[in-house]
């Protein structure tokens, strides 16, 4: 699967004129990445017998989406690297960033509407749901940038809206083309949300803990940024108050050199044990997710595909 979803954007160009709206979409679609969005559309496709030229175009879409959000994200957060490259936004420069993403955007509808579908109207109203609530999920995590009273239920509502929704509307959208029983496909819709939260939470993890090689990105962009992640935000809950309050003075400040603020944010983490407590955080993630894939009424050889995502996701680099 994994080899058909690499051909599928290797063997497809993005190269139109002008050429300064379009390389940049090229050079993003083919810097790589993962592709679990596209992967987890075709995988619930599969599972109910469907076939993967009825979502070849869905599965483009889907990340061509992804991408544009990635697009935006690096320039609003600054972001210098970009699955070990350079982001549009440095490569190019910022206007470009914006109109080639939302060209993406405009783009990815394009591709949905090229696959059609007896269920068309609910896959679009599913995708077009999972847009919106992608950018209220990024203007909350602006949001509480600024905000000084952001607790870990606001943190775990934002990255549901941010991450997991468009993981779960890809297993939707790959299930309703395949004619899947509603039942089934909410228990898909969940397992996406639970995936997508533990999702995230390794990438905070990861942000702090990651080999820069091989996640990617910069370390400690999020201190940096002042990011009120899970583990800023497990620290702050877990502090004595003296730590509790040298966190928030390090969280409010935004020093010319930010290499000392981040080093020692990480000493305060490792005294307070905040990987341990996100590791146990993710693996609660994964569990339930386990459970509603396990409620899905389908042969265990047809959940295999999703059970090996599991495994590998679960046994990410830090």
């Amino acid at each position: 699967m994994f080899n058909t979803i690499a051909d599928l954007f290797n063997n497809e160009h993005f190269v139109h004129e002008p050429h300064q709206l379009y390389d940049p979409i090229e050079y993003t679609l083919h810097l790589g990445g993962k592709r679990i969005r596209p992967f987890l559309l075709m995988t619930a496709n599969r599972m109910f017998g469907g076939d993967d030229s009825q979502v070849r175009q869905a599965a483009i879409g889907i990340e061509m989406f992804h991408n544009f959000t990635l697009l935006h994200d690096d320039l609003m957060d600054r972001s210098p690297i970009r699955r070990g490259q350079p982001t549009v936004y440095r490569k190019w420069n910022e206007n470009t960033a914006i109109l080639s993403g939302d060209t993406m955007f405009a783009l990815a509808w394009k591709h949905f509407l090229a696959q059609p579908s007896p269920r068309l109207h609910q896959i679009l109203s599913c995708f077009n749901q999972t847009a919106i609530e992608v950018c209220e999920g990024q203007q909350y995590d602006m949001n509480f940038e600024q905000a000084d009273n952001v607790t870990i239920d606001d943190y775990m509502m934002m990255i549901r809206l941010k991450t997991a929704v468009l993981l779960a509307g890809a297993l939707k959208i790959g299930a309703l083309y395949a004619g899947a029983p509603e039942a089934d496909i909410d228990h898909l819709y969940q397992f996406g949300i639970h995936l997508g939260l533990a999702f995230q939470l390794q990438d905070d993890l990861l942000d702090s803990y990651g080999d820069v090689a091989q996640f990617g990105k910069q370390t400690g962009q999020d201190i940096r940024d002042n990011k009120k992640t899970y583990l800023f935000l497990t620290a702050l809950q877990s502090a004595p108050e003296p730590l509790r309050l040298e966190l928030a003075t390090l969280f409010a400040s935004t020093p010319a050199d930010s290499d000392p603020k981040v080093e020692r944010v990480w000493q305060i983490y490792g005294q307070l044990g905040i990987r341990q407590q996100v590791e146990q955080a993710i693996q609660l993630q994964f569990d339930q997710a386990l459970t509603h894939l396990d409620a899905v009424q389908l042969p265990a050889d047809k959940k295999a595909p999703l059970l090996t995502l599991i495994d590998t996701l679960s046994g990410r680099k830090k």
